[in-house]
């Protein structure tokens, strides 16, 4: 699939993908800020932003959508950092292509889910989803209107701002949704997944660094985690950021942005 990608500054070549619900806008200012250091490249995922739709949405999918781009844009090797769901797919990739990379970077998700907590993730992203989908664009004016129907399903100030940045007005001033809620909602239970199986310690990813960012209020990347993570990247190290939920780089771009640098020094 060749997705839709965004550019900035000049450098080693760096990839950075967003999560669910996001598009290549969340990175922007990021990718500004780190262009002295960097040429960044902002991907929208399947199903989101501007690149194409499908039926199909999974970490497989998305792993080889990364593929496409890197052999579209040329690049033998780059740094390579990912988001939540973007992060599972930057994960993905660097257990097929690991001599592809100069460096990964994974912002608060962890490659492996438990019971508890994929069940408490699929109510929330199911409630989240159900809304978007019953939400009747047909008759909306305004983003403020849409903003008020969306808020009778998604409490949350914060997410509800969130998705409003899916939210598209069309040349004839009416309203859709860029995002493929359909086929986010129909494979819910793929993105919701983990990516590798605990314990498993045959297949190590060595020869470039690898930081693992976790929100100090966020659950998402849990220090249970850390000693299955590192069977598999032995030298991954594991930062916590202070005062920062799990839009990291979000709560805190600053640390994001160092560490994305620290990348660069480190390789």
């Amino acid at each position: 699939m060749k997705l839709f990608f965004r550019k900035y500054g000049s450098g080693p070549p760096l990839i950075i993908l967003h999560g669910l619900y996001g598009s290549s806008d969340n990175w922007v200012t990021t990718a500004k800020n780190i262009g002295n250091y960097f040429t960044v490249y902002l991907p929208d995922q399947r199903n989101h932003g501007q690149s194409p739709h499908s039926n199909t949405h999974n970490y497989n999918a998305m792993r080889d959508d990364l593929q496409e781009l890197a052999e579209d844009l040329n690049l033998d090797k780059f740094f390579l950092a990912g988001h939540s769901m973007g992060g599972k797919t930057a994960i993905s990739y660097a257990l097929k292509w690991p001599d592809k990379l100069h460096g990964l970077l994974i912002a608060d998700i962890s490659p492996f889910i438990s019971e508890a907590d994929s069940q408490t993730s699929m109510d929330t992203h199911f409630t989240i989803l159900t809304t978007i989908l019953d939400t009747d664009l047909s008759g909306v004016s305004s983003r403020n209107e849409a903003g008020l129907l969306l808020s009778q399903g998604i409490k949350p100030e914060k997410i509800q701002g969130f998705i409003m940045k899916n939210l598209h007005r069309k040349p004839d001033n009416t309203f859709t949704w860029k995002l493929n809620a359909h086929s986010l909602f129909n494979n819910l239970d793929k993105i919701m997944e983990g990516i590798l199986h605990r314990g498993v310690s045959d297949n190590q990813i060595t020869g470039f660094p690898v930081i693992f960012l976790k929100g100090k209020n966020s659950d998402y990347l849990p220090e249970s985690d850390f000693s299955d993570i590192l069977r598999i990247f032995p030298a991954a190290e594991f930062i916590e950021v202070p005062d920062a939920g799990h839009w990291i780089h979000a709560d805190q771009p600053d640390e994001v942005q160092k560490n994305l640098i620290r990348l660069l020094r480190d390789s």
